[in-house]
């Protein structure tokens, strides 16, 4: 199926928290994508309507507020400004970035709710929640913190655990405790209406794995699949909460809607809003039509965590409600990480779009370029700022920036400035333009199955060819002997200069506004892609301008340090674990601690996490299973001196009998480093 070969377009993507700010990990998940096939369907002069709007609800919003002592509407306000003018910025061409605490968001909001309540469709629980008592409060999700029953991080959530990724009840933390008092919450009952997932599972197993195998992504279908094959359970869509959309029902006064319940309709009331203010029928965009060859085509933009919401919750929801379109597809990409780390707002380990516009003036198609030829479609991927130095110097400044100067600098210097045919055009000539033809058709087969990396490297193909044309044929050289050839080499060079003009439009919006303005010609739609006549004989030229400058070491080394001091300051600020109870002295002495060393290490199959040592402990040679993976390769510990404990209970581990434990220090991070002697000791010497 061609997907460019529809009428009209609902693109939407992904609705970010209002509690902070815009980072390299949000573009590279759900915007640059957006954005690119969004511009190409514009300059394929298709009817589209690109949503997005600041998420302005749910626990997140309001314990930014708590933590700064505002209200949480001054933190929607002061965070939906900030996002939407760095998306401004930035060049995210939406055509209405909304917001969900808009009274014609809580408005739809409550409609679907009702449309699904007097359907029946909702199932009435009690359930016993956590509650805070001093708060005279219940907990949402994200108001409960403790220990992961997974893999032991002692800051998880309630409703997942950051550290392992592990999706979570409250109750099934070890240990929790309220994020508002930082008391132990009660469970106290209280009544929730529930979306009943497990009903509309094989209905979802129908439209999903069979309808969209297919279609979908291999990293999204799989994700999708794993959930199903899980099996869906019923899913509160209430909340009791103080900040919100209130629930329309006279018996659920102090609840308000589960934030995905009300988030993805923002994609709807947002493009309500915009029909509003241009005079168009936003029913056109998201209602069911009597001909379904007019309805419009939906596809999300979202990173990897939202998949369940926007492939299973939210689709279950329209088919529910009846009226609506589903998605044609759900592009999700997995996750970026940073110079060797997970991106994370919390410990300010991050690229922030603001502090980039700022500090690299004019520089926003050198983001946009590095960003989509690493975006993470089917599998994590890693920005690095030497990279991305040497990408913009060694690409955009060498290949392309260097082809577009060096046909305009001739063209002034030889033509003052104007596009002239010679000699007729040579075989060689020819067969440039015959391959520059191809490259809008390989565009558009990336774009139309999201391979925007692919796409990218096939317009950087054509900047190629440009560059490889002018260094066969030399017309600094042939200049002296044969003018008219040098006329003709140039014109085709000029095609070539126009097409990347066109061609560049979804990836490097400004870069091809400039072109353009050099090439003193007005910006063509897709059509024009590929022809050898954009420039036709006797035009004149605008005035050459650079159209990127290199990155420099001292540049990146700013950046590196941003992150180094971001690091060091997080260290120092990060809470630590509270004292655990009090042991006694005879406790304590049962353990026997020794100092050891490590003979062998070998990683375990199968495993990210385990290595399987054999450890010299004095007293014998034992097995030890030790989850340090992560942080250490096996050949680099071998022979390391350790702290172990050794009569500890032996327990079977991945089929291998693991003999005691080795001490580990975790910093902030989580990272594991080794608790050894400063100087060599015999092994077997005691620990105290």
């Amino acid at each position: 199926m061609d997907i460019f070969n529809k009428q009209r377009y609902t693109i939407t993507s992904a609705l970010p928290y209002a509690n902070g700010p815009l980072h390299i990990g949000h573009l590279a998940g759900a915007y640059i994508p957006g954005d690119i096939f969004v511009r190409f369907l514009r300059l394929n002069n298709k009817d589209v309507v690109y949503v997005c709007g600041s998420d302005e609800h749910g626990a997140a919003i309001t314990i930014k507020a708590k933590k700064e002592g505002v209200t949480p509407q001054q933190i929607i306000d002061k965070y939906n400004q900030q996002i939407k003018e760095s998306f401004e910025q930035f060049g995210i061409s939406f055509n209405i970035y909304h917001r969900t605490s808009e009274p014609i968001h809580h408005q739809l909001s409550q409609e679907f709710f009702l449309n699904l309540y007097e359907k029946g469709e909702f199932v009435e629980r009690f359930s016993e929640q956590y509650y805070d008592e001093e708060y005279h409060q219940f907990l949402a999700d994200r108001y409960i913190v403790g220990t992961c029953p997974h893999c032991g991080n002692e800051g998880a959530y309630g409703d997942q655990c950051e550290k392992c990724g592990t999706s979570l009840n409250p109750t099934d933390l070890i240990n929790p405790k309220s994020t508002l008092s930082g008391k132990t919450p009660i469970l106290k009952e209280t009544k929730h209406w529930y979306l009943p997932l497990d009903k509309y599972q094989p209905w979802l197993e129908q439209w999903l794995i069979e309808g969209k195998k297919n279609v979908l992504k291999s990293n999204v279908f799989g994700q999708c699949q794993s959930w199903l094959k899980s099996g869906l359970q019923p899913r509160s869509m209430t909340r009791d909460l103080d900040w919100g959309v209130d629930v329309p029902l006279a018996e659920a006064e102090g609840k308000k809607l589960y934030v995905w319940l009300d988030a993805p309709i923002g994609y709807i009331s947002a493009t309500k809003q915009w029909a509003i203010d241009e005079g168009k029928d936003w029913g056109l965009y998201w209602k069911k039509q009597a001909n379904a060859e007019n309805e419009s085509t939906l596809i999300h933009f979202i990173g990897k965590d939202n998949i369940v919401f926007h492939c299973i919750i939210f689709p279950a929801i329209l088919h529910a409600h009846g009226d609506y379109i589903l998605p044609e597809n759900v592009p999700a990409n997995e996750f970026l990480n940073l110079e060797g780390d997970k991106l994370s707002t919390s410990r300010n380990h991050a690229v922030w779009l603001h502090e980039y516009l700022e500090e690299f003036p004019g520089k926003q198609d050198e983001l946009r370029y590095m960003l989509t030829s690493i975006l993470p479609e089917t599998s994590d991927s890693e920005f690095t700022w030497k990279d991305f130095q040497a990408r913009v110097n060694n690409e955009l400044v060498a290949i392309f920036g260097n082809f577009v100067n060096r046909v305009m600098v001739l063209s002034h210097k030889y033509f003052d400035g104007k596009v002239l045919m010679g000699s007729a055009l040579t075989d060689a000539d020819q067969a440039v333009l015959n391959e520059l033809a191809t490259f809008p058709d390989l565009i558009k087969q990336s774009l139309s199955q999201y391979r925007f990396r692919e796409a990218l490297a096939q317009f950087m193909n054509a900047a190629r060819l440009g560059n490889k044309y002018l260094a066969d044929e030399e017309p600094w050289k042939v200049f002296k002997t044969d003018e008219e050839r040098v006329k003709t080499v140039l014109f085709v060079a000029g095609q070539i200069v126009a097409n990347l003009a066109v061609l560049g439009q979804p990836f490097l919006p400004f870069t091809s506004t400039r072109i353009f303005e050099m090439l003193n010609l007005a910006q063509r739609d897709w059509s024009a892609a590929g022809n050898a006549d954009l420039l036709s004989a006797g035009h004149e030229l605008g005035e050459t301008q650079l159209l990127f400058d290199k990155i420099t070491d001292e540049q990146v080394e700013f950046q590196l340090n941003k992150l180094a001091q971001a690091k060091a300051t997080n260290a120092l600020a990060a809470p630590k674990a509270p004292q655990k109870a009090n042991v006694s002295f005879d406790d304590f002495v049962k353990m026997d601690i020794r100092v050891g060393r490590i003979l062998t290490a070998e990683k375990i199959a199968k495993t990210k996490k385990l290595l399987k040592l054999t450890i010299d402990t004095g007293i014998d040679k034992r097995t030890v299973v030790s989850g340090i993976a992560e942080y250490f390769q096996p050949e680099e510990i071998v022979g390391k001196q350790v702290s172990i404990l050794v009569n500890l209970e032996p327990r079977e581990i991945k089929g291998i009998q693991s003999q005691g434990m080795i001490l580990m220090a975790e910093d902030a991070d989580g990272r594991l480093d080794f608790v050894n002697p400063t100087s060599d000791i015999s092994v077997g010497s005691g620990v105290r």
